[in-house]
């Protein structure tokens, strides 16, 4: 493996912009989460609820999508 092949694997290879810097009520945000909780009976610790917490909808685009 060569340099140039570490580099495109890391995503450091190339300058493609900046993005977007978005403000986020973190007050709002919780709210909205702790409510689709408790609308899907998720309880702290399942799969699900770090599904939930967790998931960075701005970085990958990766949301809950509920239960199964």
């Amino acid at each position: 493996m060569n340099i140039e092949r570490l580099k495109e694997l890391a995503g450091v290879n190339e300058f493609k912009g900046y993005t977007e810097y978005t403000l986020e009520n973190m007050s709002k945000t919780a709210n909205e989460l702790k409510k689709k909780e408790k609308e899907n009976n998720i309880k702290p610790g399942d799969k699900e609820w770090f599904e939930l917490w967790f998931s960075k909808p701005y970085m990958t685009g990766a949301t809950f999508r509920g239960r199964k």
